[in-house]
């Protein structure tokens, strides 16, 4: 049992006790009342040191924006505050430092720099068009003797393909040798008139030539204009022919054709007269040289290429139509110009956009015109400036987040703001 000297000490201790419990618990709900509204959430105003927040919303609408927090008015759940910091400008997106590396951005800059644009595309060799000749005469006659009997046979000028019979040349041949044995001076007008006339018959020069110098008919012949290759042979040994009938076709090798076919969006790196490197898998690590002859003027409506007709000298005869070759041209006259990373271009068939960082959380959608593009890069005609950064991954999340948010503004501009949310 306690006297009564020392319990009224207890006694004041005791209720100074509680006095002070009860003024911490008064502070304390003084505290949160200053902190929160009627409804239990929390006020707009901000400690120093936080965020601003600009109004509430829903996140299943996020058109509408709200002055007070609260509930949805469409279903049970908080609106979300949104924070200075979070609000994009037109044709740009906020990202945070977190989701930037979570989403494993990579960053690039714009470079102003002169690169030669190269273009390359497969072709294939064929003859040169321009050396092709026909053989054919002007009268009809026959067959002999066939010396040079399939196609595909290389010969060389002045080789012997045929003989031939021919009524009309013998008997011009027969009247000019008359008149040459005459001999008279007053025949010389008749001499001349009778070698026109087997010039004009299709009579050879040289076979001319040797009537005169041997005073005899020489045997009527068919003989390669030029070295090449006989391309087709209608001729056999004692059948007929008719005046002006196709009797031979030769091309000449000096010179090919490569057909190439380019992209037509890279056609206008290609000129005629371009310098190109060819190369063939017949000639491992020789570059041969030719030029582009001309630019063929229809688009393949199937591959959407453009064919360039490349003359290349072949005096050896190494390239063999029908080879398949590698082209290469270089533009000729480079001048400074923007590029960046191919991959950093967003093409959808509407509209080319490249994503440039503004700030360390601030991503804009740019336009942009493309020119060029080559290894790995395009060149930029206008949109950007040297030194942006642009971003190389993951622009396409940015692009779709721009796009989505455009949408949302255009629907919150026909709406009106909603201020009382549902308590």
């Amino acid at each position: 049992m306690i006297s009564s000297r020392w319990s009224k000490p207890w006694t004041g201790i005791a209720m100074l006790v509680v006095a002070i419990l009860s003024a911490a618990a008064g502070y304390g709900w003084a505290a949160r009342v200053a902190r929160h509204d009627n409804s239990g959430h929390v006020a707009a105003a901000a400690a120093p040191g936080e965020r601003k927040v600009l109004y509430w919303s829903d996140p299943m609408r996020p058109e509408l924006k709200f002055e007070k927090p609260g509930k949805s008015p469409f279903m049970d759940m908080a609106l979300v505050p949104v924070y200075a910091n979070e609000v994009a400008t037109a044709g740009s997106v906020v990202v945070s430092a977190d989701a930037q590396q979570n989403l494993a951005f990579r960053l690039g800059t714009v470079e102003r720099s002169a690169i030669a644009a190269q273009v390359s595309a497969p072709g294939s060799v064929g003859y040169d068009e321009r050396t092709a000749v026909v053989l054919q005469t002007r009268v009809a006659g026959y067959v002999t003797h066939l010396y040079v009997r399939a196609a595909l046979e290389h010969v060389r000028r002045g080789q012997v393909l045929a003989g031939i019979g021919a009524p009309a040349w013998s008997e011009a041949e027969g009247e000019y040798l008359a008149l040459l044995r005459s001999g008279s001076s007053a025949s010389a007008a008749l001499r001349a008139a009778a070698r026109q006339r087997l010039l004009a018959l299709g009579v050879a020069e040289s076979s001319i030539v040797e009537i005169e110098r041997s005073g005899s008919l020489p045997a009527m012949t068919l003989v390669a204009p030029i070295d090449g290759v006989v391309t087709e042979v209608t001729l056999r040994e004692g059948a007929t022919f008719d005046a002006g009938a196709v009797l031979f076709r030769l091309n000449g090798t000096a010179t090919v054709w490569v057909d190439a076919r380019f992209p037509e969006s890279q056609v206008h790196a290609i000129a005629p007269g371009a310098n190109v490197e060819v190369r063939v898998q017949a000639l491992p690590g020789e570059a041969l040289h030719g030029r582009v002859l001309a630019i063929l003027p229809q688009v393949d409506p199937a591959t959407r290429t453009l064919g360039a007709r490349i003359v290349v000298d072949n005096p050896a005869g190494r390239l063999k139509p029908g080879m398949f070759v590698q082209t290469t041209i270089t533009e000729p006259r480079v001048t400074a110009q923007l590029w960046v990373p191919s991959e950093a271009v967003i093409a959808t068939g509407e509209r080319t956009v490249v994503i440039v960082k503004r700030s360390d959380s601030a991503f804009e959608i740019v336009p942009v015109t493309l020119g060029a593009e080559h290894g790995g890069k395009s060149a930029i005609l206008s949109g950007l400036s040297a030194g942006q950064t642009i971003v190389l991954s993951g622009q396409f999340l940015i692009d779709s987040e721009a796009s989505l948010s455009s949408t949302v503004n255009r629907l919150g501009g026909k709406q009106q703001s909603s201020t009382d949310p549902t308590p």
